[in-house]
């Protein structure tokens, strides 16, 4: 399994507010860690079992929460992805941030994560998948736990399985994404 991670904090960069809204209102930041049992209003993990085992686990830890998330699956491949031989990729994103005020505000904290996952993740047996983490900026509102909205910082986790059909191809992302969770989980006790 392939496993990068990049920093992309410059002015152009994308930033994360928390919470969050999509501007048409149909999507909106759930707080998973406060209310687990809104899980089953995340369309995307309603559809990807995987994808929903991943949330619950990594929000019933203390240390991390997760802010939004997607899947999909395309047959548009990068030419770096060719050495996978795959007619298709199945991807997901997470974002994941840090609990601890004093962690997420930390750039030294969440490169030091997503560093570890990726040692972590190089260890993996080879498999059809990758993992790409990228350490961005967010904006925390007082209505988590800061008096006023706070600079910050986050991991948003990509990860991809391929293969010759979306079968394969998510097959191989679901333990990509299962390798990702167990790895997350070990590094957040």
């Amino acid at each position: 399994m392939q496993a990068d991670f990049s920093v992309e904090c410059g002015a152009g960069d994308e930033v994360l507010e928390i919470p969050w809204s999509s501007s048409d209102g149909k999507a909106a930041y759930l707080d998973l860690k406060q209310h687990p049992e809104k899980l089953c209003e995340v369309a995307e993990a309603e559809a990807n079992p995987p994808l929903r085992d991943f949330l619950a686990k990594i929000n019933a830890r203390p240390r991390l929460r997760t802010a939004k998330c997607d899947a999909w699956f395309t047959r548009e491949l990068k030419p770096e992805e060719e050495v996978f031989q795959a007619a298709g990729k199945f991807g997901s994103y997470v974002d994941v941030f840090f609990t601890e005020a004093a962690a997420r505000n930390s750039i030294a904290a969440n490169e030091k994560l997503a560093s570890e996952l990726v040692r972590l993740l190089q260890r993996a047996p080879e498999i059809q998948a990758a993992v790409e983490l990228c350490v961005r900026r967010c904006y925390v509102n007082e209505l988590l736990d800061a008096p006023e909205t706070s600079d910050g910082f986050y991991l948003t986790a990509y990860v991809f399985g391929f293969g010759e059909d979306e079968d394969s191809a998510a097959k191989h992302w679901a333990i990509a994404l299962h390798l990702l969770q167990n790895a997350m989980l070990q590094l957040a006790r």
